[in-house]
């Protein structure tokens, strides 16, 4: 059935609903932002209420409609739509906006709250969150669309702020859309000119019309409040197939206060009792707080009703997609629900077996074996993609016209990257990664972060790991960044120390449920001779016994990526010195920490002396070493220089390391 579009009044009775909900939950937590959601409630009704495609019941249906609130801070408009629109966020969770233990916190979070597409709060990375849907969403419609059905067809929009587009992620991630031709793509840009400082103008006068047609944008400009307007923008914006969609909507902040409209004031700060009062008689709404017309309700609940033919009609269609498509229904079921193989840790140890190297070629020798045993990996780098040996060979790039290839292009965007990859992960289907330079990791950091926090399976290689980089000196080469990345909670830091150890990486990243860091050199290393006793699997514990003396050791040495070879070096040259030590690997410090006591004890004995061994700063290592144990690192900036000329300044040769080993032993 065709839709019959809301009609202006009625769409107006609707956005007023939700400017109150705002305004009253805002007042009830003495807590939050009214601004934008009583500004943008024309645009996001005009939206929600005539073109968005979903189901409250199914939230999670792989081709419903993406709506990203990019601007976070106003959640309360987000909140209020899913509530009217059918989605289990009861009246009551609107009245507990806030609190503890709510669906409604003070920023939208992905996996708390139903309907929830993102974790939106540090502005600009929905905006390129949402980047990463649109494009994971060509690229699914590219391996599964035929003549007779599409089961991917829909469009990514977002609601995007002032802050947003300060935020140079913004411009980062516009590019790469406009180069992509994401078509699929349409954001509506709240432009109130507030900012919490007051006028947008006291730092900004940017033509933001002109930066988008610059990277390649449909832009239109229009009145945030005028509901023919906005209709006829999203017809326009939803018509262009070649290229993304930002539709630039004027609106006042707090619109219909008489006090607050157009106020910073109104950015972060309830209206208060008296001025919500005040606005009430403004806009003619006779209803108390949180009350709900009825009428509002039937007109939201009829969209509902009418999306949901469109859902059964999509099923329908699919069942019979499925069946008459074999290979891309075995392609659409591994990918969406991210099948491995039951011998996947067996074959990518088989793709580096006996071999040396650097851990990046290592790991680009088991990329290649996971990318042909699993259709859902696919990803790129900033512009490194040589030197992190990230392409998956045999691969197509992805670019406009093509998105049935696997290698992402992101230009020299580390900051996008990382969100788009997000998105990506977001959007479901793809089990998506993203390479630079370690040093670079600050670039992305945020977004990182925020893949910890949502719990996405976000994979980030991040190579030449640390001063070992040699003669591009002090500003390539990462000290504090492994260390760095250990404090994000829920984030998964491997840093491997040969062929072996790097396939088990690349099993822990695929298997783990969140996302993971791969920590690799640049330099060449050697296998690493292990005890008969060893197997694979000890790698994914996160630490095990490499080697250990007869009886109880002396001394034991930790160590992680290309400082373990060293380490077990240097226990030879100890042995002549009468010292006995145990070596211990720990490629991934968070999950030996959470490994059983019992395991933890027979890897690491109480009461014998630790020591740990690492190109970097050593903080993370305090917890195993205690304050007793010694740390052989490096506690300030590098230096120009050949690799091994930098381990003879810095006491990293293994002669040097036994040493140090033997005088803590003797103090």
């Amino acid at each position: 059935m065709r839709h019959i579009m809301i009609p202006t009044d009625k769409a107006r009775l609707c956005a007023d609903a939700i400017r109150f909900l705002a305004a009253d939950a805002v007042e009830k937590a003495n807590s939050g932002h009214p601004g934008l959601p009583m500004g943008a409630a024309d645009c996001a009704f005009a939206l929600w209420g005539n073109y968005l495609s979903f189901n409250p019941e199914d939230p999670s249906w792989p081709n419903r409609d993406r709506f990203v609130l990019s601007a976070g801070h106003g959640s309360m408009l987000l909140y209020s739509l899913l509530h009217l629109f059918g989605y289990d966020l009861p009246l009551e969770e609107l009245k507990n906006f806030r609190q503890w233990g709510s669906k409604t916190p003070g920023h939208p979070e992905f996996g708390h709250t139903v309907g929830v597409e993102v974790t939106t709060g540090p502005l600009g990375q929905g905006f390129a969150n949402g980047v990463g849907m649109a494009l994971a969403s060509k690229m699914a419609a590219e391996r599964f669309n035929t003549a007779e059905f599409s089961p991917i067809d829909h469009t990514v929009y977002a609601l995007v702020g002032d802050g947003d587009l300060q935020e140079g992620i913004s411009y980062e991630a516009a590019a790469l859309a406009g180069h992509l031709k994401l078509g699929n793509l349409v954001y509506i840009y709240d432009s109130n000119s507030i900012t919490i400082e007051g006028k947008t103008s006291l730092a900004w006068s940017e033509n933001v019309a002109g930066r988008f047609g610059a990277c390649g944008w449909h832009v239109q400009e229009i009145d945030g409040h005028n509901y023919e307007q906005i209709i006829a923008a999203i017809e326009a914006a939803k018509a262009d197939k070649d290229r993304p969609s930002i539709i630039i909507a004027t609106t006042h902040i707090a619109f219909g206060s008489p006090k607050c409209q157009g106020s910073s004031g109104a950015h972060g700060s309830p209206l208060g009792a008296d001025e919500i009062a005040a606005t009430r008689a403004n806009l003619g709404w006779p209803h108390g707080p949180f009350e709900i017309p009825q009428e509002v309700r039937d007109i939201c609940q009829l969209r509902i009703d009418e999306l949901k033919q469109k859902y059964s009609a999509w099923q329908r269609g699919f069942e019979v997609w499925h069946a008459a498509n074999p290979e891309k229904s075995k392609m659409w079921d591994e990918m969406w629900h991210k099948h491995l193989p039951a011998t996947l840790a067996e074959e990518l140890l088989a793709a580096v077996a006996g071999k040396d190297g650097a851990t990046r070629s290592l790991s680009g020798a088991v990329l290649q074996k996971a990318a042909a045993l699993i259709p859902a990996l696919v990803g790129g780098s900033a512009d490194l993609s040589p030197s992190n040996n990230s392409d998956i060979k045999g691969a197509a790039s992805v670019q406009a016209g093509n998105f049935g290839g696997r290698n992402l292009h992101f230009g020299v965007r580390e900051h996008a990257m990382g969100a788009v990859v997000n998105g990506m992960a977001l959007y479901g289907c793809f089990i998506p990664y993203g390479a630079t330079f370690l040093v670079f990791s600050d670039y992305c950091r945020p977004s990182i972060r925020l893949s910890a926090l949502m719990k996405l399976q976000s994979l980030f290689i991040f190579t030449h790991d640390s001063f070992f980089v040699g003669e591009d000196g002090p500003t390539h080469q990462p000290i504090e960044h492994v260390a760095s990345l250990r404090l994000i909670p829920g984030l998964q830091v491997i840093r491997p120390a040969d062929g072996t150890e790097t396939a088990m990486a690349w099993q822990a990243a695929l298997q783990y449920g969140g996302p993971t860091a791969l920590i690799l050199t640049r330099q060449k290393l050697p296998v690493i001779a292990r005890a008969a006793t060893f197997t694979p699997e000890d790698a994914l514990k996160g630490g095990y016994v490499v080697s250990s003396p007869a009886g109880t050791p002396d001394v034991v040495i930790m160590a992680s990526g290309s400082e373990l070879h060293v380490a077990a070096e240097a226990t030879v040259l100890l042995a002549s010195q009468g010292i006995n030590a145990r070596v211990v690997s720990v490629p991934c410090l968070e999950t030996f920490s959470a490994q059983p006591q019992e395991y933890r004890s027979q890897v690491l004995p109480a009461g014998i002396p630790r020591v740990a061994f690492e190109a970097g700063r050593g903080e993370s290592w305090g917890r195993l070493i205690g304050c007793d144990g010694l740390f052989i690192g490096i506690e300030h900036f590098g230096a120009s220089a050949p690799d091994k000329v930098l381990a003879e300044q810095f006491g990293f040769t293994t002669p040097q390391v036994a040493e140090k080993i033997a005088a803590f032993l003797k103090k």
